[in-house]
């Protein structure tokens, strides 16, 4: 969706055809009469089950007028926050024809070819609603600036696609839902933004895993002859319905289980700024592992290795920011709780011949959370520790080593522990060498070990 799309010198909206539709205060013509593109576009759009058409009206339902209609200055229309905000530029409410770039912008965006027809059934299968609007067309149905629009547009990952009738009537309703957050005062333009972006990336990568999970796994042809592309459709028919719900049903999941963190914080700064343990996992030798292996084999090493830090930290109370390929992020409230994780990563992945030693590096302290990553100078030290670990040892940082002495997890000095004390302690920390470590100054790591005889 590009910004340069400007407006059809006319004050009404466009319909799906990119003929003006009169707004408020302007007549239609009294007798429209469809041209041929009039009837194309209808053609085009007839069968379309739009999940926008119930609300505020969906675009193209009215009446359209012949082009005549309205008043030839320039259009302005209130933008978010009262602005007015007139369209200027080349119009594709005229009708322009689509360039090059533009359809290729706008296979990129979807996925898909204008010349493909299975491809095109896919698409319209996977949206509900077939291809209608331009971006201009649809910024102005939704009642939004192109400006806002393109910038949610970008947000969630999309490509700018010039002049293409590529949008739907689901894009529209997008649109109009992220503005009238704003509009009723929920939501910043800012926050809106960011609420696009982290779900279009967040959407993206979930995408193409199933994808690419799914037709390798589930599309072998049922009989002999069939293509993968004939199996894809009904394949997906099938289960679309089945993993929206189980989309939707796993986000409210997490969104309790995130909003219960947030009411349980001690204060409002606190819910930005929070103190967490922070750990990174990384599989030592990992490069050199991608020369040895073979493609496959090295995506299986990878989907195991994810797989196995993802339950293991999922099961004993942690929860995994994000995974690197060859290394994991994750972060827990406890100190006791990370520091579990970290060893049972250890002792699972140690039992395992196909897996390289791994090695992990954590730190306790104050950490800014955005957009479900985690960042600042504890961030930073955890990843240093990793690097600088031994193979199958977890080195930790000093107030890490605090934190656990703190909540008797660990004694306070292993010397100063009695016989009849051994079962007191989960863990046991043995002081290394301090050193410098690039960025941080000097620390003084942590060696962190299992006591003998503790699960």
């Amino acid at each position: 969706m590009t910004v340069d799309d400007a407006g059809s010198g006319t004050g009404g909206h466009p319909g799906p055809d990119g003929d003006p539709r009169p707004g408020p205060g302007h007549a239609a013509d009294a007798s429209p009469g469809p041209r041929p593109a009039d009837a194309e576009a209808a053609g085009g759009s007839g069968s379309e089950g739009s999940v926008g058409g119930s609300e505020g009206g969906a675009p193209g339902g009215a009446p359209e007028g012949d082009g005549a209609a309205g008043s030839s200055d320039g259009d302005t229309r209130p933008g978010r926050a009262g602005d007015e905000r007139p369209f200027s530029g080349h119009g594709s409410g005229h009708g322009e024809e689509p360039t090059a770039a533009d359809r290729t912008a706008a296979q990129n965006t979807t996925g898909t070819s204008d010349e493909d027809p299975l491809a095109l059934r896919l698409e319209s299968l996977i949206l509900g609603a077939e291809r209608r609007y331009s971006p201009f067309q649809a910024a102005r149905s939704a009642g939004v600036s192109m400006e806002l629009a393109s910038r949610f547009w970008r947000a969630m990952g999309f490509a700018d696609i010039g002049q293409a009738k590529a949008l739907t009537e689901a894009d529209v309703l997008a649109l109009r839902r992220l503005a009238g957050l704003v509009e009723a005062g929920l939501l910043s333009e800012a926050m809106a933004v960011q609420v696009a972006r982290s779900t279009g990336q967040t959407t993206a990568r979930l995408a193409e895993w199933q994808i690419d999970s799914f037709l390798e796994g589930l599309t072998e042809p049922p009989e002999p002859g069939m293509t993968r592309t004939e199996v894809t459709y009904p394949l997906i028919e099938l289960l679309l319905p089945e993993l929206q719900e189980f989309l939707v049903y796993v986000w409210r999941r997490q969104l309790a289980a995130a909003t219960g963190r947030v009411i349980q914080t001690a204060d409002d700064e606190e819910m930005v700024d929070r103190r967490l343990c922070v750990a990174f996992a990384d599989l030592v030798g990992f490069t050199r592992l991608t020369r040895r292996l073979e493609e496959e084999e090295l995506g299986e090493l990878v989907e195991a290795f994810e797989t196995t830090a993802a339950d293991l930290v999922a099961a004993h109370g942690g929860r995994l920011v994000k995974t690197l390929g060859d290394e994991v992020l994750y972060v827990a409230d406890d100190a006791g709780v990370a520091a579990d994780i970290a060893l049972r990563l250890i002792e699972t992945l140690s039992h395992d011949e196909t897996m390289p030693e791994l090695r992990v590096g954590m730190a306790f302290g104050t950490v800014t959370t955005r957009m479900g990553d985690v960042f600042g100078t504890t961030v930073n030290l955890a990843s240093r520790l990793t690097s600088i670990a031994p193979k199958d040892a977890v080195l930790v940082d000093s107030d890490l080593a605090q934190e656990l002495r703190r909540t008797q997890d660990a004694p306070a000095a292993e010397e100063q522990v009695k016989e009849d004390e051994e079962q007191k302690y989960r863990f046991a920390l043995q002081p290394m060498w301090q050193r410098p470590v690039r960025g941080l100054g000097v620390v003084e790591p942590w060696l962190l070990t299992r006591r003998a005889g503790r699960p």
